[in-house]
């Protein structure tokens, strides 16, 4: 048994295109191992794993999440941790959608298993990556309780005006319509965070978070609890994202069936694979749009000013639901680390209060920042999330009381 392991708990968190795994202490938050894969099913695929201060980078072909455990798996082995004899408390899984099943942090089995697949049409790039994650951990390490954390915890009591779509109420009840949002785990970590960061009770906190990645949302949190977020009964509503539409019209859908002869699964395919940035422009990585833009690329110029144009749109909206807003957060890939991107979300809102401080917001770090002016009423923050170590906690939280 490898000491330094003991009561760790191996963290998996699959998106749509990557897969992010860390060996965590809970506890103290150290991390003994991370690593992630990205641009999963896509070309120019890669994985990167970090331990004992080193870190490799493997470009190959990854065309699945399982591929991506497998590799992840080999090298834990290839630096000396056998998975299998290393102690671990739990493996904590990040899912997606819980449906009006889960509530709370949940003890994998196979019911659970089963529930997580039927629930996976409401989630289609998610649920069934996560599954993949949950059945090769299984696998590995069938001794070791599997813990499933939901991103639709978090927001499981919004108020019932944010919650409720304007549709016949029975249909609703009888196939479980209802805004459930997503990203809960980063959304409840980071705005904690950002009020430890700022030195601020909670409760006495109301702030805007937006979670910028290849998926987006934002939310209005107040007090701690959230009044509102952009994700609804499913992961495509809201923010303009990396593949995904975000808020469309319903008619087009109805449009699209009618006129252009599309099926159900080839809408589906449509709004969830080939819409959002990547439907605009060809692209979903921020990276790859920002040196189309340089470059002239007229394309990549409207899918940005599409997504801010949303962004900003909620940002709005969210400020007038909150009432006040004492902070603005950025988290995750995009958030955390396109300046542009801030800088333009919040262009020209001084007469808000809302200053961003421009060499503040160019500097790069992986601490959190504030990125506003001094002269700012509305704090505006840098929070990197770690949704790895709020899994990690609440798996370790829920074998202990078990």
């Amino acid at each position: 048994m490898t000491a330094d392991t003991e009561g760790a708990v191996l963290v998996f968190n699959a998106g749509s295109s990557s897969l992010k795994y860390q060996l965590v202490k809970p506890d103290t938050g150290h991390v003994i191992a991370d690593g992630i894969a990205e641009r999963i099913g896509e070309k120019g695929s890669s994985i990167t794993h970090e331990q004992n201060d080193e870190s490799v980078t493997e470009e190959l072909p990854l065309p699945d999440h399982l591929a991506a455990v497998r590799r992840a798996e080999q090298f834990f082995a290839d630096n000396g941790i056998d998975l299998t004899r290393a102690g671990l408390a739990a493996v904590g899984h990040r899912v997606v959608h819980g449906g009006r099943s889960f509530h709370d942090p949940t003890l994998v089995d196979d019911w659970v298993m089963s529930e997580i697949k039927r629930i996976a049409t409401l989630a289609p790039l998610h649920n069934p990556a996560n599954l993949v994650g949950i059945e090769a951990a299984r696998e590995l390490l069938p001794d070791v309780p599997a813990v499933a954390v939901f991103d639709t915890a978090f927001f499981h009591g919004l108020p019932l005006a944010a919650a409720t779509y304007a549709i016949d109420r029975e249909i609703a009840a009888e196939h479980a319509i209802r805004r459930y949002g997503f990203h809960g785990t980063s959304h409840e970590y980071v705005s904690a965070q950002a009020a430890v960061f700022l030195g601020r009770d909670l409760a006495d906190l109301d702030q805007i978070v937006l979670h910028l990645g290849n998926g987006a949302s934002a939310s209005a949190i107040a007090g701690g609890r959230p009044i509102d977020t952009s994700m609804g009964m499913t992961p495509l509503e809201g923010l303009v994202m990396g593949t995904r539409s975000g808020d469309i019209d319903p008619g087009l859908v109805l449009h699209l069936h009618r006129v252009a002869a599309l099926g159900v699964d080839e809408i589906d395919d449509l709004l969830n694979h080939r819409s959002g940035l990547r439907g605009l422009c060809g692209e979903n990585d921020f990276r790859s749009i920002s040196g189309l833009i340089d470059a002239g690329d007229e394309n990549a110029r409207r899918a940005y000013d599409v997504y801010i144009h949303r962004l900003r749109h909620y940002i709005g909206a969210y400020a007038f639901e909150l009432g006040k807003v004492d902070a603005i957060t950025f988290t995750a890939g995009v958030g955390e680390n396109s300046p542009r991107v801030r800088a333009d979300a919040l262009d020209g809102l001084q007469h808000f209060g809302i200053v961003v401080d421009s060499e503040r917001n160019a500097a790069t770090s992986r601490e959190a920042r504030r990125i506003s002016a001094d002269d700012s009423a509305v704090e505006v923050l840098v929070v990197p999330t770690n949704e790895e170590l709020a899994i990690a906690r609440q798996s370790a939280e829920l074998v202990a009381a078990l």
